[in-house]
């Protein structure tokens, strides 16, 4: 009795009760039908309610058996469908087989049977469902009433647009009001009814005619340069507006078409997608032991990520951070209940420390994430700068090669090109030291430049959107200084790449695209605040700080560069450094470092480094009047 309760208290027991009522019609109708056209009664050795109970069990167990009550008839659809037609044919096979066993024989009057019965059934299942769904979305696409609803224009008639359109319908609060998209070929069409209305660019036009609320961006794949556009016509028509979320976003995230997100920096400088080589970074990475070093900073943290999820025997993260620690510890034990995974507060200048993690834990692969980074800090701290970046690289990779590491990655920076700053000069120092380590050791020691990151801690839209927060000004150095910019998931996923495409010794410099102004990040950083350059918000230019160049540099002009496998990965030719020159400027270094001596440690790095004579260890910046920019 209990279980029959229980079956009856089922969620899906109305649709499983009508489906199987719905056998019954379907039955008794294509034998009524087979004896009218055939004047003779339908032949089988049952009676008819042994025959009906024999059909219900049967085709009851198939209808189960194809997971169509797994589906839920608001959400009908083809593989539904599908679903229904594959029941409704096996069953019928079943059906005619017991009928046959138990008969002796195979009736030829059963033929009909076996064409008519299944088409019958599979109509009495899939129309109920598909008006249902037909009703459902009818009412759905009714406006609600009173200030509950959102009047929307979708940008995008494609597949995402349309699977939009059906999820806002379905969630209600909003009435999605038309279409727009650049294909002439879409004009006067409609999706799911709703009217493509015109192009992108008569946004402002046709959300003042429509009195529209909202704008929604529907194009998961469009480049930087088409997101730029379509975000400046938004802002244009003061319609408020939202994107869904990027290809990489669905990627990478648990995230579904149907979340609306504020349109961030990274949708208008993030590049088109990129391309990896999953199975060859899997085949590298899975099954192996994996540290990285810095893992709670922006680069490490987003590396324990992407790694976690490539099922590494162990993942090994050090941070001199606690706090930093705690949050990539937290969010790893949380989302990756399986992940074998050690957190190591220490740092990486302690030999101790650094002995005691490669020789107890003995990684398969190394990321060399930690580093002090902050340009004008480590202008006037040349000490802790060459003993972090330097002496801490120094460390691991000297236990990295004791130890049997396979892979050491070091994790550099496009600063280290003609530096002209403290920080590049010992990020320079770093790859000269692990380039002569692989030519002397059986570890891959492999070196990954790259450019600026996106909301990396510390940079420079952080401080924007502070500054914005704040009611202004923007503080930007010089009208002209432009960087190159690139995502924290990008920068990690092509640094992986570039771990497993090297076999020690090279120099990958990643693939920046183009530079991005400054004054242009500024002003999108403003309007995406829904603010106004130079009439809410002032941009006024404060000067070069100590060390800081107008441009970047990619590449030495001794170093030149080929293309590797990957598109978005390049090979530097780097330059040869003499080991024993190297050793015996550390040595005399390290000495200084002991001391405090920062005018020894300066001229070892102008030794090691002369690119940086050119600088002259400016402290002062550059004399810029500050301007007010008046947009």
């Amino acid at each position: 009795m209990k279980r029959i309760i229980n079956l009856i208290s089922h969620p899906r027991a109305a649709v499983i009760i009508h489906d199987l009522l719905m056998v019954v019609v379907a039955w008794f109708a294509a034998v009524w039908l087979i004896q009218s056209i055939s004047a003779t009664p339908f032949s089988v050795n049952l009676s008819p309610m042994t025959g009906l109970m024999l059909v219900l069990l049967l085709q009851g167990s198939v209808l189960w058996a194809t997971g169509l009550y797994k589906g839920l008839w608001r959400f009908a659809s083809f593989q539904d469908m599908w679903n229904i037609a594959r029941a409704s044919a096996f069953g019928t096979a079943a059906i005619m087989v017991i009928l046959a066993i138990v008969q002796g024989e195979f009736v030829s009057q059963w033929i009909p049977a076996a064409v008519i019965y299944p088409a019958l059934l599979f109509i009495l299942l899939a129309l109920p469902r598909m008006c249902y769904r037909f009703w459902k979305d009818s009412r759905m696409s009714i406006p609600a009433s009173g200030k509950d609803f959102k009047r929307v224009l979708i940008l995008g008639a494609g597949r995402s647009g349309a699977m939009l359109e059906r999820e806002l319908r379905r969630r209600g609060g909003f009435h999605v009001v038309g279409f727009l998209d650049d294909d002439k070929r879409l004009r006067g069409a409609q999706v799911h009814g709703v009217s493509v209305l015109g192009p992108i660019d008569r946004l402002p036009k046709i959300g003042a005619d429509y009195q529209a609320d909202l704008a929604i961006i529907a194009m998961p794949s469009a480049s930087n340069q088409q997101m730029q556009r379509i975000v400046g016509i938004c802002e244009l028509s003061e319609i408020d507006f939202r994107t869904l979320p990027t290809l990489q976003d669905l990627g990478s995230q648990a995230t579904n078409i149907g979340e609306l997100k504020r349109v961030v920096i990274d949708d208008l400088l993030g590049r088109d997608p990129v391309s990896l080589e999953w199975e060859s970074i899997r085949q590298g990475l899975v099954g192996k032991r994996v540290m990285i070093t810095g893992g709670g900073g922006s680069i490490g943290s987003e590396l324990c990520r992407q790694i976690a999820r490539l099922n590494p025997v162990e993942l090994i993260v050090v941070d001199h951070s606690e706090y930093s620690l705690y949050r990539i510890d937290h969010e790893l034990r949380s989302d990756y209940h399986d992940l074998l995974f050690y957190s190591v507060l220490g740092d990486i200048c302690d030999p101790a420390t650094v002995e005691k993690v490669i020789g107890e834990y003995k990684p398969d692969v190394i990321f060399h994430a930690a580093a002090y980074k902050h340009l004008p800090i480590l202008q006037t701290q040349v000490r802790e700068a060459f003993r972090n970046n330097v002496f801490g690289t120094m460390r691991v990779a000297e236990a990295a090669e004791r130890h049997g590491v396979g892979t050491f990655v070091l994790i550099s920076t496009d600063k280290a090109v003609n530096p002209a700053n403290i920080m590049g000069a010992t990020k320079r120092v770093a790859e000269m030291y692990c380039q002569n380590m692989n030519a002397r050791s059986h570890t891959c020691f492999i070196t990954v430049r790259f450019g600026n990151v996106l909301n990396s801690n510390g940079s420079v839209v952080p401080l924007f959107q502070e500054q914005i927060a704040k009611g202004g000004p923007v503080t930007v150095t010089h009208p002209e200084i432009s960087r190159y910019f690139m995502t924290i998931s990008e920068a990690s996923q092509l640094i992986m790449q570039a771990a497993v495409l090297g076999g020690g010794g090279e120099i990958y410099v990643l693939d920046m695209g183009e530079p991005v102004n400054i004054t242009y990040l500024a002003e999108h950083l403003i309007r995406l605040a829904g603010k106004e350059p130079g009439r809410d918000i002032e941009i006024i230019y404060t000067g070069l700080r100590p060390g800081e160049k107008l441009f970047e540099q990619l590449f030495h002009e001794l170093e030149p560069y080929e293309q590797t496998t990957h598109e978005k990965i390049l090979l530097a030719h780097p330059r040869a450094a003499n080991w024993d020159d190297l050793r015996s400027e550390l040595r005399k270094a390290e000495q200084s470092v002991m001391r405090y001596d920062t005018d020894s440690i300066k001229q070892a790095l102008v030794r090691l480094v002369p690119e940086l004579a050119k600088s002259g260890f400016n402290t002062e910046p550059a004399k810029v009047i500050p301007i007010y920019r008046n947009k």
